[in-house]
């Protein structure tokens, strides 16, 4: 965490951020292919090309249409949105990148990630908020149960670290704002203390597989998915249920 550099924060509440740093998508495609897209569907190809090449898959050996991709985000490109917004009101409509559309849905993230991988299973997105990216691997383990697919990536993914993402949860009163000189002591979420969140990005991408899909391949397994459950309060925006 420091102190945003990306923009000028002084008239936001809230001025530290947790950005990327030195992000280079450049080892993973070339540079009129990254230029198509936002950074949070860069922050998730790149962190799905690193997952695969770690789980012994970046040469195939898995049958296209037994693999899928399920990633979750909560605001999608709102980076291109902002950017375009400023050209639309400066110099009108037809000077805006047309790619704007794209580039901005967030279901473009897993999209990017099928088409890099050839996968021809289930791809979708889901957008649960901050729990997004635990609802993807959730889904994951539930294709692969139910037979639907061997191998799932599974992850999440945001680039929502702008003026417009900063203000509006500046303005709902979310984020820390009592620590703006002290930005590594600001992200404290389970301190008496704490007085808000802060606004991060980045992207982190896992491969799930069928457990004697695996070991069939020889392949290193960190860790197994034994269940997954959702349920909703239907109470409030953001407060738990009182019972």
């Amino acid at each position: 965490m420091s102190r945003i550099t990306r923009f000028d924060p002084s008239e936001f509440t809230s001025q530290v951020g947790g950005d990327v740093k030195d992000f280079s998508p450049k080892d993973y495609m070339d540079g009129k292919e990254s230029r198509r897209m936002d950074l949070f569907a860069l922050f998730a190809v790149v962190s799905a090309l690193q997952a695969v090449e770690d789980a012994g898959l970046k040469n195939g050996g898995y049958d296209p249409e037994r693999l899928g991709v399920i990633i979750g985000n909560g605001i999608g490109g709102i980076e291109t949105l902002e950017t375009n917004f400023k050209k639309l009101f400066a110099r009108g409509p037809k000077s805006i990148h047309p790619l704007t559309t794209p580039m901005m849905i967030a279901n473009i993230a897993g999209a990017n990630i099928a088409i890099k991988l050839n996968a021809q299973g289930p791809c979708h997105t889901v957008i649960t908020a901050c729990a997004s990216a635990t609802d993807a691997i959730g889904d994951g383990y539930r294709w692969i149960k139910q037979d639907g697919a061997d191998i799932i990536v599974a992850g999440g993914t945001e680039g929502a670290l702008t003026p417009m993402g900063l203000a509006s949860f500046c303005v709902l009163q979310a984020v820390s704002t009592r620590r703006n000189n002290e930005p590594d002591k600001a992200s404290r979420p389970f301190d008496k203390e704490r007085d808000g969140f802060i606004l991060a990005e980045g992207a982190g991408v896992l491969v799930l597989e069928e457990l004697e899909h695996a070991k069939k391949r020889g392949a290193q397994i960190y860790a197994e998915v034994a269940g997954y459950g959702v349920s909703c309060d239907a109470n409030h925006l953001t407060a738990p249920h009182p019972e």
